[in-house]
């Protein structure tokens, strides 16, 4: 009986120290992943604030590495874990390409193609708006692009001093995205207005039910 009682209190005490050393094992790996690996738990950390957005890239010229869809880009520098900054182009919205989990939308590889075309490989001046915050619910930095030569303005000849987003909208292939506040509201929504008169791009043949589900229910 006595040492069945002894066997019972070493199995306990075995218990009790692989318990300890699997806390301790985690509270260590807590600490290591919070101290050395503070972008693995998520894409961006908290650190990454409006203010240091500003600073890092408002009136900043970058190059434009890679084109995800009409209105999503990725540029030369660093963002947290990413080697690369990708940016949701702000105040549009371009129809969704074979990419999306909604599936391809009306108009959407034309779009992509436009931006890809005319943005791929070249510099660009990134703007922040002080109406609008500086990240999406995806952590994409919400931006205006100027292509970077400011000193030559807007012709489709030339891409220099060009806003990427206002292109979009102003050539059809980019509803005015009325859904978020920034600077040039009006702006944007008199750029559409002007595109779907002339029929371009888009408007030439769109149907409402081919539009975005909240531009169909903005009417």
């Amino acid at each position: 009986m006595e040492n069945k009682k002894i066997k019972y209190a070493q199995s306990r005490l075995q218990r009790n120290v692989l318990l300890a050393s699997a806390f301790l094992l985690l509270s260590a790996a807590v600490w290591f992943d919070r101290t050395f690996h503070p972008f693995l738990k998520t894409s961006v950390p908290t650190s990454i604030t409006q203010d240091s957005d500003w600073n890092k890239y408002n009136e900043k010229t970058f190059t434009i590495v890679k084109v995800v869809d009409g209105d999503t880009i990725d540029i030369d520098i660093p963002d947290a874990s990413y080697k690369t900054t990708r940016i949701r182009l702000l105040a549009i919205d371009t129809p969704e390409t074979e990419k999306s989990p909604k599936g391809a939308m009306y108009y959407g590889k034309e779009a992509s193609e436009f931006t890809t075309k005319t943005a791929l490989g070249q510099k660009v001046t990134v703007l922040l708006d002080k109406l609008s915050k500086t990240r999406d619910k995806y952590h994409r930095l919400l931006a205006f692009v100027r292509f970077a030569d400011t000193t030559l303005r807007s012709t489709l000849r030339s891409t220099s001093g060009r806003i990427l987003n206002e292109e979009l909208v102003s050539q059809g292939f980019a509803y005015a995205d009325t859904r978020f506040p920034h600077s040039y509201y009006e702006k944007y929504i008199q750029l559409e207005k002007t595109a779907r008169e002339q029929k371009k791009g888009l408007w030439e043949k769109v149907t409402p039910d081919q539009m975005p589900q909240w531009r169909q229910h903005s009417h």
